[in-house]
């Protein structure tokens, strides 16, 4: 391995981490602007779902063709070339003049951001010593959480002042400089003097990935609740809020705000924690399977008290958030399990069972909560039991991965 200085990894580690930054943004910026876009368009809550779930249907696409690409052409070449188009489907969504455009430039903001994470991981494989490898992930994760912060209630207020399309156009110009930054610091792949450099003869499938019994009996875990948080973070906490809570627009992305302010401070003690966790003999399924039935628990809790305390609604569902966490050590874990040639492959099959999951969930709550209302249910209780339908989903996904055994 080639292994960066501490100066260069630091100044590597920054600008995949902006890229990253805005990527969390994109994604988590559907919760904010969502009353003005139903206000706009007069979307159904399904056309909302399928709208903020778009941008995971186009991220999941373009997983496995990405995972070959970035193990033959590398992390610099790879996501410089998703961003291009990232920054062509900001601008897209600030011209969309119906839903259809606001679909499909959605869409392509999730091929756009594809490499937004799994990149990083993939040259931190090659380039950072194994035991900061836990570290770096949590921390990628814990910038992710910044995006979410900022797109709460700093969008809120930048709404009055630019409107939505505008927000969207001053991320078209973060993306471009996002891009110089990391043509400026991240080494490019072909310069990689080590015996694992990809090469025309490497085997590019997918089969020994699905194939590991650890992968599989961590993927329903990667598809509903890993993917259902993201789903929940980044779409269905702001209706829950308004909706069953029956907090404004103002109190929502305030609850937002904090939320992902918690899921930073989060990310951020993961980070510091996973070194010593690992020296300790703390491995990632073990840590999932102790502390995962807490958030069941903070779940079921969240969908019964919500109505009748529902002044804490904002904090019971930050608590949900924080402590199923967790099971984002499962990432890293996929990635460490195999041998580095193969590291892009699995990682971004393991992000194509998150994200596939988070837009299942999105448009799946979406569907039920219309499916709920259309049998008579307030809506209130429709959301309830839409949530209740999502937390066996849950339960029955730990309970595979309770199986999981690191090779």
């Amino acid at each position: 391995m080639n292994l960066l200085t501490r100066q260069r990894a630091i100044a590597v580690f920054v600008a995949f981490a902006l890229a990253y930054f805005l990527s969390a943004l994109i994604r988590a910026i559907t919760a904010t602007i969502a009353p003005s876009l139903v206000a706009e368009f007069q979307l159904r809550s399904a056309d909302l779902g399928l709208l903020a779930g778009g941008y995971f249907l186009g991220f999941a696409a373009m997983q496995l063709p990405l995972g070959r690409w970035l193990d033959r052409h590398g992390p610099r070449k790879v996501e410089l070339a998703f961003l291009g188009a990232a920054l062509a489907a900001c601008i897209a969504f600030a011209k969309a003049d119906g839903f259809q455009g606001l679909l499909l430039a959605r869409i392509l903001c999730g091929v756009g951001v594809c490499a937004c994470l799994m990149a990083p991981l993939t040259g931190y494989r090659r380039w950072y010593a194994p035991e900061q490898l836990m570290r770096a992930n949590s921390w990628m994760l814990m910038v992710g959480a910044f995006g979410m912060v900022a797109s709460t209630l700093p969008v809120q207020w930048l709404l009055p002042a630019i409107g939505w399309r505008g927000i969207f156009l001053l991320l078209a110009a973060l993306v471009a400089i996002s891009m110089a930054v990391i043509a400026w610091q991240v080494p490019s792949w072909t310069n990689q003097r080590d015996s694992e450099a990809p090469s025309a003869k490497t085997n590019t499938g997918y089969g020994e990935v699905w194939r590991n019994p650890y992968f599989r009996s961590l993927a329903p875990l990667g598809f509903f609740n890993y993917g259902g948080l993201v789903a929940m973070q980044t779409l269905w906490a702001g209706p829950w809020m308004t909706k069953v809570a029956s907090y404004t627009a103002a109190e929502a992305a305030t609850g937002l705000f904090w939320l992902n302010v918690a899921m930073l401070l989060a990310y951020w003690v993961w980070g510091m924690a996973n070194p010593w966790l690992a020296r300790k003999g703390h491995a990632a399924e073990i840590l999932i399977r102790r502390w995962t039935p807490l958030t069941f628990v903070l779940l079921a809790i969240l969908i019964i008290a919500t109505p009748a305390y529902p002044v804490g609604a904002a904090a019971l569902f930050t608590l949900y958030c924080v402590a199923t966490t967790v099971v984002a050590l499962a990432q890293p874990a996929v990635g460490m399990a195999f041998r580095s040639e193969l590291a892009g492959r699995a990682l971004s099959a393991y992000n194509l069972v998150i994200f596939a999951g988070v837009f299942a969930v999105q448009w799946g709550i979406g569907l039920l909560l219309d499916a709920f209302k259309a049998a008579g249910l307030a809506e209130p209780a429709a959301y309830q039991s839409a949530f209740g339908v999502y937390g066996l989903a849950c339960v029955l996904a730990y309970l595979v991965a309770c199986r999981a055994k690191a090779p």
